[in-house]
Order: structure tokens, then C-alpha cells, then sequence
């Protein structure tokens, strides 16, 4: 009898461990998010259009669990004189929020600061004359804060 009841429960541990390791395998987050994180973040435009795409259809890619919350510029005007800066600063956020996440931060803060600034830039390829240079003048404002600051 107890051979029997040690038998069952053996089982029934068994199938608990088993049932925990494929509920914790499908909530994880899939092994290429590192990649696809480097890929959204990088300074080119395809970088940032591949991002706003995904961003425009989070949920393919829910799986991957990514934090696409933002405060837009934080306490900076999102569009200062009028230069629709908030999208570049959403991707601002998501870039050091994720990093922040997966704890490589620091390795990468440089490069999605740099990146920022080239999205603010060509958010002001679409001025001409005096108001792209205001324009890249913030940016370069808000570049240099984030360096200093972010």
C-alpha cells in the first residue's frame, strides 16, 4: 500500500514539474528579444520605421514582452516650437526602458541617445532655412540633456 501511494505521488510531482517548466517556457520572453531590442534601437531610419511599425502593431509582438510605455519628452515640451518631437521621444523611452529591463543599460545608453538625436534630426529634414536650423538647435538641446541627464 505505501509502495503504491509513493508511486502516485512521485507522478503527481512529476507532472506538477512538468506542467511549471511549460507554463514558465511559455511566458517567457523568446530568445531573440535582444536582437530585435538592438535591431528597433539603432540610428538609422529603417531602425526607426521597423520600430514604428511594430509599435503601430504591438500585438505581434506581445510575446515579447516589451514595454512600450512612455511619458513622450517627460518634462520637456513634446513639441517645442512646434516641432513634433513625441514620437522620437517615445522611442527615446522605449529604449532605455527595455535596456533598463534586461540590465544592459549602461552597454547601450550611448547609442540610443544617439539614435534620438538622429530621429529629431530628421524630424527637422522637413524644414527648410531658418526653421530647420531652430529646429536641429533644439534637437541638439535635447540631445545634450538626455546625455547629460538620461
Amino acid at each position: 500500500m505505501h509502495r503504491r501511494l509513493a508511486t502516485g505521488l512521485a507522478a503527481s510531482a512529476l507532472t506538477l514539474i512538468t506542467v511549471a517548466a511549460t507554463a514558465t517556457t511559455a511566458t517567457a520572453a523568446p530568445a531573440d528579444k535582444p536582437k530585435v531590442l538592438a535591431n528597433w534601437t539603432q540610428t538609422s531610419a529603417s531602425s526607426y520605421n521597423a520600430w514604428a511599425a511594430a509599435r503601430a502593431n504591438r500585438s505581434a509582438w506581445s510575446a515579447y514582452q516589451f514595454d512600450w510605455s512612455t511619458d513622450y519628452c517627460s518634462s520637456s515640451p513634446d513639441n517645442p516650437f512646434g516641432f513634433p518631437f513625441s514620437t522620437s521621444c517615445a522611442r527615446h523611452d522605449f529604449g532605455y526602458r527595455n535596456y533598463k529591463a534586461a540590465g544592459a543599460f549602461k552597454a547601450n545608453k550611448a547609442r540610443v541617445d544617439s539614435a534620438f538625436h538622429e530621429d529629431l534630426k530628421r524630424v527637422c529634414n522637413g524644414y527648410g532655412g531658418a526653421r530647420k536650423a531652430a529646429c536641429n538647435s533644439t534637437a541638439w538641446t535635447y540631445y545634450q540633456a538626455v546625455r547629460g541627464l538620461g
